[in-house]
């Protein structure tokens, strides 16, 4: 994973990246409860999908000869090319985004270090565990160091 470095000068940058070359840095080490962070995705992939889906083109009237889900006219007779700006069936999703200010409610452990009630608050009477019963659909037990924050971050799950 990429994290930028901020803060200081330089020198103090570079040394801080000497100090932690190929040490374990935890996540409580980089950021910190209510901070407010981007995040950085690549968005789930749609497979191969048509040209009103993929670009907003207009359905054709009804009657049209050879289906109606495309583009009427992909070019000039001269010159005898398709151009690059005309909208054609091809792939959809698996875009890269950046998601702006979202705010991060809480940073919490891992049950890997031995934490039972990584998910209690002040005011809970019982001790939870960030890990439903059963674990997580499609994804497991959080084992990890873990942020919470606020929406959603792009991209299938376990990306």
């Amino acid at each position: 994973m990429e994290v930028q470095v901020n803060g200081g000068d330089v020198k103090a940058k570079v040394k801080w990246c000497q100090d932690h070359l190929e040490k374990e840095v935890k996540v409580s080490e980089v950021f910190q409860q209510d901070e407010m962070i981007d995040t950085i995705a690549i968005t789930r992939g749609k497979g191969t999908v048509g040209v009103i889906k993929r670009f907003g083109v207009n359905r054709l009237p009804r009657k049209t000869h050879r289906g109606l889900r495309k583009v009427a006219c992909i070019g000039a007779w001269h010159p005898s090319a398709v151009k690059w700006t005309v909208a054609r069936v091809g792939n959809g999703g698996y875009f890269h985004r950046t998601q702006l200010n979202q705010k991060i409610y809480r940073v919490g452990a891992g049950a890997a270090g031995g934490v039972d009630n990584n998910a209690s608050t002040e005011n809970d009477p019982d001790v939870k565990n960030i890990t439903p019963l059963g674990g997580f659909p499609h994804y497991g037990i959080v084992n990890e160091d873990f942020l919470l924050i606020k929406g959603g971050v792009m991209g299938p799950r376990k990306r």
